[in-house]
């Protein structure tokens, strides 16, 4: 995520930090790294120094947090931010109990081919902002709302141009114009619109999916995109068991997300690579739909992320606060282990290592909450408790 603002060379003291999430365990206590009674110092767009305020060096500028609770930046690794048009009619048919046979991700799909690059824009930077003001440092976000491939390499491009987490998704759905030949559209997306979309993206990604795209046109996507430089991600096991998970564990994929049905076999593979499980309780929330076992997970080893999957269709929400007090009250996850895996755990969906900590040398993106911890981000749902935000450096909230 890029802003307009310059990143300042002074160095600048937030002291008094009543409780500091660090997520590094040789700087404080835990997993998260606690400090009590805490100061940051930042110097430029990096972490400079981290500890016991009464030990804080000399700066330039200094911030009273004034007691209160300070952890990284939130990172979101799974959005969906480039579209056109408006879906209340389905949410509002799903929760009254009635069917909905229309509409679904083809209605967003005609609404943003018939969008303006600028309209795009201004809708993708709202949501940008609006994350950012509820502590979001870093968000990825997804093509797939065009489904050809002018469409498809135009939501990249707008979206590359204000966030440095951009993924191909260019097989969401088979694309409406091919319903009757899904291979000619698996055909495309792994030529003529991966090689539009590659040079805007770092990441590919397939929804696999029942009604979607099977195992094998999955791994024909996702190996074209690898041989393109682009690094695997999958949506994977939402809607019921399938070879998702599995294909992206066996593919390297950094993160298979949803995760809401496993095998044992699923949840030993992911304990057993290096993709994180990436849980979006926002998705469950909004379709009532079977919760993701974050404890499953978790016992057995995994690592396991915790993202928005704002989308104007199954998860209308950019408040990764929301998610974490879900994923605590719904999914078995400790307070503690949510606010780790909405920062440390979607840094490692990224695979980044400068983000989703506070640490030195580390992206200096600190949010502070109007709370003494950061157990009130479940402890006090729905609450708007991000009071302050720094992002690379620069105080943005």
């Amino acid at each position: 995520m890029t802003t307009a603002t310059t990143p300042t060379t002074e160095t600048t003291a937030i002291t008094n930090i009543g409780s500091l999430v660090t997520n590094d365990p040789s700087l404080g206590a835990g997993p998260l790294g606690l400090i009590q009674d805490a100061a940051v110092v930042v110097d430029g767009d990096r972490i400079a120094w981290v500890g016991e305020s009464r030990k804080a060096p000399a700066t330039d500028n200094a911030v009273d947090a004034a007691g209160r609770a300070a952890l990284p930046g939130f990172v979101d690794s799974h959005s969906h931010l480039v579209f056109a048009g408006d879906r209340t009619a389905e949410f509002n048919a799903r929760m009254s109990g009635q069917s909905y046979s229309a509409g679904g991700i083809r209605t967003t799909v005609a609404a943003t081919r018939a969008a303006t690059d600028e309209e795009l824009e201004a809708n993708l930077l709202r949501h940008v902002r609006e994350a950012l003001r509820q502590g979001t440092t870093t968000l990825e976000t997804k093509s797939g709302y065009g489904l050809t491939t002018a469409d498809e390499a135009r939501a990249l491009r707008i979206a590359a141009a204000h966030l440095d987490e951009v993924t191909y998704l260019g097989a969401h759905i088979v694309s409406p114009d091919y319903a009757a030949d899904p291979e000619a559209y698996v055909a495309l997306v792994t030529g003529e619109m991966l090689d539009a979309c590659a040079p805007h993206a770092r990441w590919v990604d397939v929804f696999c999916e029942k009604g979607a795209f099977d195992g094998d046109q999955a791994r024909t996507i996702l190996e074209a995109g690898r041989a393109r430089g682009l690094t695997p991600r999958v949506h994977a096991n939402q809607l019921g068991h399938g070879p998702g998970v599995q294909l992206a564990v066996e593919l390297g994929a950094a993160s298979a997300d949803h995760c809401t049905y496993l095998t044992d076999a699923d949840v030993d593979a992911l304990a057993g690579g290096d993709t994180v499980a990436t849980l979006l309780p926002g998705a469950e929330f909004s379709t009532r739909a079977q919760w993701p076992d974050a404890r499953r997970l978790l016992d057995a080893g995994a690592t396991v992320a915790l993202s928005t999957d704002c989308n104007p269709g199954s998860s209308f929400t950019s408040s990764v606060p929301f998610c974490i007090a879900l994923a605590v009250r719904d999914m078995g996850m400790t307070p503690d282990e949510a606010v780790w895996s909405a920062t440390a755990g979607g840094a490692a969906a990224l695979r980044r290592t400068d983000i989703g900590r506070v640490a030195p040398g580390a992206r200096a993106d600190v949010l502070l909450l109007d709370a003494p911890s950061h157990v009130h981000l479940a402890y006090r749902p729905g609450v708007p408790l991000v009071s302050a935000v720094w992002q690379r450096g620069v105080r943005v909230v």
